[in-house]
């Protein structure tokens, strides 16, 4: 797929993630339009960067919870560029256990409802809403970003970073990229991209990271194959490769996790067996 010149809506563009993905679009002369709603100084830092640009990037206020805020913004998109060309589903909220503890603080008494609205519903309901847009594309892709919380639940030293709500929650994305790669095709392509421990998601520059203890902290590391965790701009190649590179690819995970996954059982000799010639 030829992005130069297409229309973007990247969720999440203020911070980590969403941000490097969003800087690697605008080089590649994308026009993003990039809703925003809490983070008020990365906000500020946002819009400044891409104000500055000379592309016209659209930056809105919009809580993606909200039935009326996406309805807002496809809306918006559809009166700029009437149609949309590229979907980054990069939206959760997941509570690390570390951080919050259990469901049944008080404090968390919404904690579980958040972690669906934000990390399941809000991509449904983004997806839906801008499901016309994409459809009068010529070529669209869409790309949900999850979690491998999916995947190790809260188990093992992962028990420490992944909630059982934000699991669950990443477990429903699956399905639904399925779903959506039956509804798009043949000119919509939807793929996923499954994250593991990136610097600012449950690695490196968060909160939660930054309480762990060094026992806790190598054991994560020990358990990923390529020791280390990944970088923001690591999951924004693998976007650009899911967008320019993998044009016979739809319905399909992507997981991008150095092995986390897999875990630190390492692959033993070949035993010599017990058969003789």
């Amino acid at each position: 797929m030829e992005i130069n010149g297409t229309t973007a809506l990247v969720l999440g563009a203020s911070r980590g993630i969403g941000l490097a993905i969003a800087r690697k679009l605008a080089a590649r002369g994308v026009h993003l339009f990039l809703p925003w709603y809490d983070w008020p100084e990365s906000v500020r830092a946002m819009e400044e960067e891409f104000s500055g640009m000379g592309q016209d990037h659209v930056c809105i206020k919009a809580d993606l919870r909200n039935k009326e805020d996406v309805n807002r913004i496809a809306q918006l998109i559809e009166r700029e560029t009437g149609s949309l060309d590229i979907l980054i589903n990069n939206i959760e909220r997941g509570g690390m256990p570390v951080v919050h503890g259990p469901y049944t603080l008080a404090v968390n008494s919404d904690q579980w409802q958040r972690e669906m609205e934000t990390t399941l519903h809000a991509k449904w309901m983004v997806f839906n809403s801008c499901l016309p847009l994409l459809q009068r594309a010529k070529q669209a892709c869409v790309i949900n970003i999850s979690s491998i919380a999916a995947l190790t639940g809260r188990a093992g030293i992962a028990g420490i970073l992944f909630n059982d709500g934000y699991a669950a929650a990443n477990r429903g994305i699956e399905t639904l990229t399925q779903t959506w790669a039956r509804i798009g095709a043949p000119s919509i392509r939807v793929n996923e991209l499954m994250l593991g421990i990136i610097d600012s998601r449950h690695g490196r520059n968060t909160r939660g990271w930054g309480i762990l203890t060094a026992k806790e902290r190598k054991q994560l590391l020990d358990h990923t194959l390529l020791q280390r965790t990944g970088r923001p701009e690591e999951v924004a190649q693998a976007v650009l490769f899911l967008l320019e590179q993998a044009d016979f690819m739809t319905g399909s995970t992507l997981r991008l996790d150095g092995g986390f996954v897999l875990g630190s059982e390492r692959v033993p000799a070949m035993p010599p067996g017990i058969l003789e010639d």
